[in-house]
């Protein structure tokens, strides 16, 4: 409630000496509290539930019959990168909503490397109206390490005033797990402003064991979504950490790890889709997906909904949604079933904003200035490209089918006047990844293996989470010709064959989203993936560009190139291409 009027107003629907706004009869109401379906006609009143009147006999100034469908909390996704869908803060509202997610907690770390806090700024304001209602952390890890060049450092002291912000909920996923093990300053003062404002710190732990992970836990960070083992997860639930069982569109671990949710830890456990792109929310839903996925491997429906409604709002604090109860938000879905968790109408504040997975009112991304594409990039050449070795015994980034962490591989490759050349008999291409922020010159190359790639070249400005630019090929020419592509179309994706661009997608927020509609980017990324796959020939079950972004990210094991070398996450130091020399 706003204010006290708005309180009064719901207290006299509530007590029966005024008439609700809205009253839903005929529905199923999901009880998150006592975990039971109850029938009762729901009265709301000023965007909040006001009272659960005789089944019936309520009375509103509009009456909606829900024909028996199941009344239930608004959906809760408790952690996403809102640039992961290429879309506006606004289509994305559109794209999410009608799934039934009607609350988000967004981290925008991706947007903030390339921006600074201008990122986060735009996405308070670009979400100032849409039906979404999100919420936001300050990104912990901008750059995510120091070994790397971003667009922009956020320093201790510039996160206390975002974290003042009501719609800042905490600190975002602090993936400097080494810094924290080491009680760095630096990484102790970010938590220590998050826990003066009394807000949350998010995880982001991936393989941390043992006295490491009671380390990183004791400064009270939170939640992780980086499990990828029930193991890994009990090791944190018994550490007091919620657990985000996420579902992306690369990053698939709720059928992981629901063998590891229980009875007596599932009030810990929640839903989170992290990075997940239009194709995927139009085909497969949102959080509903992770829902659907839950309840279809067994998990009770009861006890999935409650792991996307009250477990996220208790998780993040956000005590006035996440269940039907009078005085609370009235986010609310009606559901057809609950198998396919199909949303027949989504209400925000009381307010129907979809039907039949249509928005009613859907928002306009409005250009800004702030996060505008940026691809500077200086003193580029295709010979800076050359890969010049004194072995041919070398390291090798390999791809893991469906994760985004990388096998630390080992090779035997082919050399042409000490220069690597591509062999059409081992899966392993070139990959650079070249510095487009600052304009320093720097370009960082090693060799990719398992991706399937088989001629031309791939690039993207989406690399996580620096995002410079990451080019992989069989050739330096096609490769250098995709560089200056995405430098003339202020960045996005191209694939490039024989000298000849074969498709690209652009993408001028940043070099990370676009402003055109979902359906249309969806289109155009499956265009992008499909001459991918038929033209390139990356392997079938890869997504190309999904992969291509997350092997600029040295925080998830094990091999990962930056601009500035070839990295061992597991060691978290540079490591030579040559082996043994």
């Amino acid at each position: 409630m706003r204010t006290k009027e708005a309180m009064k107003r719901v207290l006299d629907v509530a007590s029966g000496r005024a008439r609700a706004d809205l009253c839903i009869t005929g529905a199923r109401i999901l009880d998150v509290y006592n975990k039971e379906f109850f029938e009762a006609d729901l009265l709301i009143a000023d965007g909040s539930f006001a009272a659960f009147a005789a089944k019936g006999e309520g009375e509103a100034q509009e009456v909606v019959d829900a024909k028996g469908r199941y009344l239930l909390p608004g959906f809760i996704d408790c952690h996403v990168h809102i640039e992961s869908s290429h879309a506006t803060p606004e289509e994305f509202s559109n794209l999410v909503v009608p799934c039934g997610t009607t609350t988000v907690v967004c981290d925008p770390h991706e947007l903030c490397n390339v921006t600074g806090l201008d990122g986060l700024s735009y996405m308070l304001d670009a979400t100032v109206d849409t039906a979404v209602q999100a919420f936001f952390m300050v990104p912990s890890c901008v750059p995510a390490t120091s070994f790397e060049h971003s667009g922009a450092k956020i320093g201790a002291k510039d996160v206390v005033e975002p974290l003042s912000n009501a719609r800042v909920l905490g600190l975002g996923e602090m993936m400097d797990y080494p810094g924290v093990i080491a009680g760095d300053d630096e990484v102790l003062d970010k938590i220590m402003a998050a826990r003066q404002a009394g807000k949350v710190v998010d995880g982001h732990s991936p393989e941390i064991l043992g006295r490491e992970l009671d380390a990183y836990t004791s400064v009270r960070i939170l939640t992780d979504h980086e499990c990828e083992s029930v193991a890994e997860m009990k090791d944190r639930l018994r550490r007091g950490m919620y657990i985000l069982l996420r579902e992306g569109s690369a990053s698939h671990n709720v059928l992981t790890l629901l063998g590891g949710v229980t009875p007596a830890n599932i009030r810990r456990c929640c839903f989170c889709t992290d990075d997940r792109q239009p194709k995927s929310i139009l085909e497969e839903g949102h959080i509903n997906n992770n829902v659907r996925l839950a309840v279809k491997a067994g998990l009770d429906p009861i006890e999935a909904i409650c792991m996307a409604t009250i477990n996220s709002s208790d998780c993040y604090r956000l005590t006035d949604r996440g269940a039907i109860a009078p005085g609370l938000r009235a986010d609310f879905v009606l559901a057809e079933d609950l198998v396919d968790f199909a949303m027949h109408r989504v209400y925000v504040a009381g307010t129907l904003v979809a039907q039949d997975g249509v928005m009613v009112s859907p928002a306009k991304g409005r250009r800004d200035e702030r996060v505008a594409s940026k691809v500077n990039i200086k003193d580029f050449s295709i010979e800076r490209l050359a890969l010049p070795l004194r072995s041919n015994k070398v390291r090798v980034i390999e791809v893991l089918e469906g994760s985004v962490a990388t096998g630390p591989g080992e090779a035997q490759v082919t050399l042409e006047d000490g220069k690597w050349v591509y062999d059409p008999a081992q899966d392993i291409v070139k990959l650079a990844v070249i510095e487009r922020h600052k304009g320093t010159g720097n370009v960082g190359v090693a060799l990719l293996g398992g991706l399937g790639l088989k001629a031309g070249a791939m690039a993207t400005t989406v690399g996580h989470d620096s995002h410079n630019l990451i080019v992989c090929g069989t050739n330096d020419s096609d490769m250098s010709a995709a560089v200056e592509h995405l430098k003339t179309i202020g960045g996005g994706m191209v694939i490039i064959r024989g000298g000849q661009v074969l498709t690209s997608f652009a993408q001028p927020i940043a070099g990370l989203m676009s402003y055109e509609d979902g359906p249309a980017i969806a289109r155009a990324l499956e265009e992008i993936h499909r001459l991918s796959h038929s033209e390139l020939g990356v392997h079938p079950s890869i997504d190309p560009f999904m992969t291509l972004g997350f092997m600029a990210l040295p925080v998830i094991p094990s091999y990962k190139l930056t601009d500035m070398g070839l990295f061992d996450v597991r060691i978290f130091d540079f490591v030579p291409l040559e082996i043994n020399t």
